[in-house]
This record gives structure tokens, C-alpha cells and sequence, in this order.
């Protein structure tokens, strides 16, 4: 299977089950060989006013998770599950974490294949579609379906 049908399939099995447990698939990605595939599950708290998902919680969460993925057995052979925290370099995947997130700086790429493929502002929302960004003091809207992919920039002042 593709890696991108792959993660598909990945995670509209687990975003079906995640509400029943409290929780927000961020991110998933499959990363490595095939002969040793590694999924790599970022999750965190549904309720967006929660405290930071725990590392307790997410030992908890494993095995729902691992289950869920055994039951589609979508990989071939053995795979690692690697399942933890968004971290602070937090990605950005679906359009409400776009405005929950407004304020914060991110990175961004596009899918465009002409010009400027590559942005990092103040996040400013989403507005009509488009992920607002405010770069270099210009506003820049690029439309939700051309986000490759998204990351919180951390900030350690």
C-alpha cells in the first residue's frame, strides 16, 4: 500500500474511535523501511482546554490504538508504534487546529508548484478557506488545500 493511502486509511480508523476515548489524533505518520515500518502516532487531548496530554495518558491511550491498527492490519510483517505527545514543534492538520492556534508563529509549505513554497509568520486563522499568515508585515492567505504541512515554530525566550 502507498504510504500516502496508507496513512489514509490509519487515520480514519483511528479518528472513528478517538472521540470515544477523549482524544485528538494530531498526527500520524509512517516513516522507515518496509521490512521495518514505524507508525508514529502524536495525540492529545479532545477537550481543547485540557492540560497537556501526560505521559501516563498516553501509555494508557497505546493500547486502544495499537488494537484499532491490528484490526485493519493494513502493514505487511512487523511494525513499531511509537505513540506520544504533539511536542512543541506541534503540527497543524486539520482546519480547526488553524484557528485554535492563531497568535502562534509557524512554519508552513505548500503544495504549489510555482512560486513561494515556503512561509514562516504569525498564524492569523483561517478565513474563507485560506490559512491566514502574516509574513515579513504581509498578510498571505493560501488556501487550506494547499497545505503540505504545518508546524508551531517553539519559542524558548
Amino acid at each position: 500500500m502507498a504510504p500516502e493511502s496508507l496513512v489514509r486509511e490509519l487515520l480514519g480508523v483511528l479518528e472513528k474511535r478517538a472521540p470515544e476515548h477523549g482524544v485528538d489524533i494530531v498526527d500520524l505518520e509512517v516513516v522507515g523501511s518496509r521490512r521495518a515500518p514505524v507508525v508514529r502516532v502524536r495525540i492529545d487531548h479532545a477537550d481543547e482546554d485540557a492540560p497537556t496530554i501526560t505521559l501516563d495518558e498516553i501509555s494508557a491511550e497505546t493500547s486502544w490504538i495499537s488494537d484499532a491498527i491490528d484490526e485493519v492490519d493494513p502493514i505487511e510483517g512487523p511494525f513499531t508504534l511509537e505513540v506520544s505527545s504533539p511536542g512543541m514543534a506541534r503540527p497543524l492538520r486539520k482546519e480547526r487546529d488553524f484557528a485554535r492556534f492563531a497568535g502562534q508563529t509557524v512554519s508552513l509549505t505548500t503544495t504549489a508548484t510555482e512560486g513561494r513554497r515556503r512561509f514562516t509568520g504569525m498564524l492569523g486563522g483561517m478565513r474563507d478557506g485560506s490559512v491566514i499568515l502574516t509574513v515579513d508585515g504581509d498578510e498571505v492567505a493560501i488556501p487550506f488545500a494547499e497545505v503540505r504541512s504545518c508546524k508551531i515554530k517553539p519559542s524558548f525566550e
